[in-house]
């Protein structure tokens, strides 16, 4: 019967028992047969036997409050340093909370069953079930609006060059400190992976460049510059001969700004070009109510961000970003070597110098 139908020629379930001794591959191989367990092993499968390959470009998008959980320092971090993220567009709040470790101040697991009104009473602050003093806050306040007002930074810049600049301040803090790889701005810095903020005025670095332009502080951020620069990456990857990979950890701006990437290149800009090869996606938001958080990479097939030759090469896995992602990075760590990093940070401008020319090319410009 097996044989006979088309419908029957998966692998059988037959799960092997789970025992004390097993590593985490062998529990994804095993163990995960349906359901969103099954799209976290096609994650898994896509992103270490394709998206790693030498000639992908991998993209991570991340929202959603990651990394006052330490989700940048015990899964981003690690990947990065493997070579397995090469640039980054990220909610200015999950940098703003990154640099809190960067700079030495600590956050504490708390309980979300808590009478919030006697916290702000006492000065606790708290993300569901992560606490900290109301001084973290304002001490990274005072560190942000420090670092913006050294010279380097009276210009008008891309948010890559800004965060650039972020991530040498937090690395020379960490050294002072004793502290080793805390911040994903710090590890970034040291390995020239630009990381991009789609809505840079929304989130506490950005109220505090607000606060310094009040004072005639010399810093813009030129948003863009930023549009450009994302397509350029892409478009580099793409015209090379390599392929471009959008690792979407959550949804919101993040998602977009990195999946527009290819509507820009191709509506905007004339550019002819298919769309991103691989699409892997951790959310938990549905696709029903319409909002860009759960579109599926079937519709973004529609708006020519995902080429639909490779939508086989696309997972969507419904899952808390908690508890995937650091499932994912552990499975990959331990079953790809690390690649060589592209150090993107210090290729920006010979990237959109070739994006400007095949615009150029097209006969709009």
């Amino acid at each position: 019967m097996r044989a006979q139908n088309p419908y029957l020629r998966g692998q059988v379930i037959n799960p092997k028992p789970i025992s004390g001794d097993m590593t985490l591959t062998e529990l994804v191989e095993s163990s995960f047969w349906a359901y969103n367990a099954a799209r976290l092993k096609e994650a898994a499968h896509l992103f270490t036997q394709k998206m790693l390959e030498q000639d992908v470009t991998i993209g991570l998008s991340l929202t959603g409050a990651l990394t006052p959980a330490g989700l940048g320092i015990s899964t981003i971090i690690p990947l990065i340093k493997a070579g397995f993220v090469d640039w980054i567009v990220s909610t200015g709040a999950n940098l703003y909370h990154d640099a809190h470790f960067g700079i030495g101040l600590d956050l504490y697991k708390g309980t979300p069953f808590v009478n919030d009104a006697e916290l702000r009473e006492k000065g606790i602050v708290r993300i569901y079930d992560i606490f900290f003093d109301y001084r973290v806050l304002l001490n990274t306040d005072a560190f942000f609006r420090e670092i913006i007002s050294a010279p380097e930074f009276q210009r008008e810049m891309s948010t890559a060059e800004f965060h650039h600049l972020c991530g040498k301040y937090l690395s020379e803090r960490e050294k002072k400190l004793g502290l080793t790889e805390r911040s994903i701005l710090s590890v970034a810095y040291r390995y020239d992976v630009p990381i991009y903020t789609s809505s840079p005025g929304d989130s506490s670095i950005g109220m505090n460049v607000a606060a310094k332009a009040l004072e005639g502080n010399g810093l813009k951020i030129d948003c863009a510059k930023d549009v450009n620069e994302t397509a350029s990456i892409v478009w580099n990857a793409k015209h090379s001969g390599g392929k471009s990979a959008v690792f979407i950890v959550g949804g919101g701006s993040p998602k977009n700004f990195m999946l527009q990437t290819e509507p820009h290149i191709q509506e905007v800009l004339g550019i002819s070009e298919k769309g991103h090869d691989y699409f892997l996606q951790i959310t938990d938001a549905r696709p029903d109510t319409g909002g860009l958080s759960g579109a599926t990479p079937s519709e973004a097939v529609s708006w020519g961000k995902v080429d639909p030759e490779k939508l086989p090469d696309a997972v969507v896995c419904y899952v808390d970003s908690t508890v995937a992602l650091p499932l994912l990075a552990a499975y990959a760590l331990a079953n790809h070597a690390p690649r060589q990093p592209r150090r993107l940070f210090r290729k920006r401008e010979q990237f959109l110098d070739e994006l400007k020319s095949a615009y150029q090319k097209q006969g709009i410009a």
